[in-house]
């Protein structure tokens, strides 16, 4: 006599509402981390070491918007 056993494969879990909403807040942070870093050192930066790099002061806040944004 055979015997036919039936295997399905376990669902992936992607987890539940909090864990992702944890997820997005983390993510959230990361972004915003980089985006101050990236604002404190251009700032931190004097005008003649920006016109060196072709920057002008009022660009810090998109590129680092841009630098910390930007898709990953």
């Amino acid at each position: 006599m055979a015997t036919m056993i039936e295997t399905r494969s376990a669902a992936v879990h992607t987890g539940g509402f909090f864990t992702r909403l944890l997820t997005g807040l983390s993510e959230r942070y990361a972004k915003y981390t980089t985006y101050r870093k990236c604002l404190d050192e251009l700032s931190g930066l004097s005008d003649r070491e920006l016109r060196d790099l072709g920057l002008h002061r009022s660009m810090i806040r998109s590129l680092a918007y841009e630098e910390a944004y930007r898709s990953m």
